[in-house]
């Protein structure tokens, strides 16, 4: 896929192939053009070039993709004069959970996310961690197949931050697929089977954390943080001697 705003191409003949069950971490600087991709990914804007499908259903069917799907942006969408548990409700009613089934996954997911004893507070009262908490839970609801995930650790504690990472690990052993874009590379390199590396909104390196982490001229093994600053460092070397020798 391509997306171009005028002249800008904020991601370039993006191609990307993630098994069922995988998790992909979705690395790269600020601005690389991770949101872009990911809004694209979860039908809320339309690709200037090419296309893709989700569980097999391309995305220009939404209505079906968005039942396969659930999206966790930065900043969670969420209704200020609600309650913790009013914002759940209406979101599982938005998704036709059937009440009885809607009242136990949020009462287990709050119990879970320690957020029982604050659900029947204004969501205008809440820390940025309570937020991301709730935003998290109504991502789940529904219990998609695949999640698009923005920074979700984004505000947490590390208690808390270790409970998501746990949800987590729980969702991938029962297949879901998780794309996960974060700037905290120890979340990545704990949870991802591939990581994909976004520059200038092009895939400059792909493949495990192992292979990332690996020289592969010595074999020496690096931090997931040098092999992406390694990376999108060479990148920029490169572009840079291409503009000097261009015509």
């Amino acid at each position: 896929m391509t997306k171009r705003f005028g002249d800008h191409v904020a991601v370039d003949h993006l191609n990307l192939a993630i098994p069922r069950g995988h998790t992909y971490g979705f690395l790269g600087p600020n601005g690389a053009g991770k949101t872009t991709t990911m809004r694209m990914l979860t039908t809320l804007m339309p690709p200037t070039e090419g296309t893709a499908a989700i569980m097999g259903t391309p995305l220009t069917d939404r209505e079906v993709v968005t039942r396969h799907l659930g999206y966790l942006p930065e900043e969670p969408p969420l209704y200020e004069e609600l309650t913790g548990r009013e914002q759940l409700s209406y979101v599982a009613f938005l998704h036709d959970i059937p009440d009885d089934t809607a009242s136990d996954r949020i009462e287990e997911f709050l119990a879970r996310l320690d957020l029982t004893a604050d659900a029947d507070r204004p969501i205008s009262t809440y820390s940025k961690g309570m937020r991301q908490k709730v935003g998290l839970i109504q991502t789940l609801l529904h219990e998609p197949a695949v999640l698009f995930l923005d920074e979700p650790t984004s505000g947490l504690d590390p208690r808390a931050a270790r409970t998501v990472l746990d949800v987590l690990h729980d969702l991938v052993d029962e297949e879901t697929t998780v794309f996960l874009s974060t700037h905290i590379l120890s979340v990545v390199d704990e949870l991802a089977d591939t990581i994909g590396v976004l520059h200038e909104g092009r895939l400059v390196a792909e493949g495990s954390p192992a292979d990332l982490k690996r020289r592969a001229e010595t074999g020496e093994e690096r931090t997931l943080e040098q092999a992406f600053l390694e990376v999108t460092a060479d990148h920029r070397a490169e572009e840079g001697k291409e503009s000097v020798e261009a015509p």
